[in-house]
């Protein structure tokens, strides 16, 4: 993944809704439907190990995957989730498509920098008054 960027594809976590992958859609990125890779109420780390394995961002609206994600690189879980990439929605279902469409180009850049170096994730935090990042 260094020196270029890689394609942009998103797993969407069960519990996010449908119309949050239309902003991604129209901007050609690919798309991963929860229950096209994965079983109903699968596990958080199955789901994330998915996300990895298809190189996928992750895109979660529960705060139990968000909370997973922080240990990723911690000795206690032997940085097993060091590869996670995530988009967390921290906003209501009728609200959440319009803020990700808001935070498109925020999203896209933080892949690109992402990216830059094998040793990067991308965590964006998307709420109703604000978008953040980590890095």
């Amino acid at each position: 993944m260094s020196n270029r960027t890689a394609p942009l594809i998103v797993l969407l976590d069960e519990g996010a809704p449908a119309q949050i992958a239309e902003p991604f859609r129209a901007r050609n990125h690919g798309i991963i439907l929860f229950g096209d890779v994965l079983s109903p109420s699968a596990k958080d780390n199955v789901v994330a190990a998915t996300a990895i394995q298809n190189n996928a961002v992750l895109i979660a609206v529960d705060r139990d995957m968000r909370q997973l994600a922080k240990r990723w690189g911690n000795a206690e879980d032997g940085g097993r989730y060091k590869r996670l990439n995530l988009i967390f929605i921290g906003c209501n279902p009728v609200l959440a498509p319009k803020r990700v469409e808001h935070a498109m180009s925020f999203i896209e850049h933080e892949w690109t920098v992402a990216c830059e170096k094998a040793a990067r994730t991308m965590w964006v935090t998307i709420m109703p008054h604000y978008i953040s990042t980590y890095r």
